[in-house]
């Protein structure tokens, strides 16, 4: 029996571990909060300085402020953003792949370079459709996932505002 549990904790450990194709990830250290506009090197940011105050959780048609929505990244959510002119059919899907996880936001976002992107603190993946099966992994590891810095941390209460 005392070999059984290793080769078990490295099966797990394996399969928690497991990449997800196209995943680009990041390092960024949590709690810099900063007032105003801020610059990110990613578009869209997947986590550092951010606003004192969070954007809520839940799915917006009008995009967001980067600066609160990096600090609800920073709480262990996950964004997913999408073109504006997105096909509604599209925009339907995201709609459904977010319905009852309460650590995501979906919004439209402009400028991006890929029709759908799924960020969280120190991670992002962008895909070309809302339905590829990537999206749901992503939101599957890092929701709530070991990245955040502030993991738990309210996904309400906050700003619930948009641009």
């Amino acid at each position: 029996m005392k070999r059984a549990l290793p080769l078990l904790l490295l099966a797990l450990t394996a399969c928690g571990s497991k990449s997800i194709e196209g995943v680009q990830t990041f390092t960024y250290a949590g709690g810099d909060h900063r007032s105003g506009s801020l610059v990110y090197a990613e578009n869209p940011p997947a986590g550092g300085p951010h606003n004192a105050m969070w954007q809520n959780c839940g799915v917006y048609d009008r995009p967001l402020y980067n600066e609160y929505a990096v600090h609800s990244l920073e709480h262990g959510a996950v964004w997913i953003t999408y073109r504006p002119d997105l096909d509604a059919a599209q925009v339907a899907d995201l709609k459904k792949l977010v319905e009852g996880r309460p650590y995501t936001i979906l919004s439209p976002y402009e400028g991006l370079d890929t029709p759908v992107a799924a960020s969280a603190w120190g991670a992002q993946l962008k895909v070309e459709k809302a339905d590829d099966s990537r999206l749901r992994a992503f939101l599957d590891k890092y929701e709530q996932g070991a990245t955040a810095p502030e993991r738990g941390a309210s996904c309400s209460g906050a700003y619930g505002e948009t641009r």
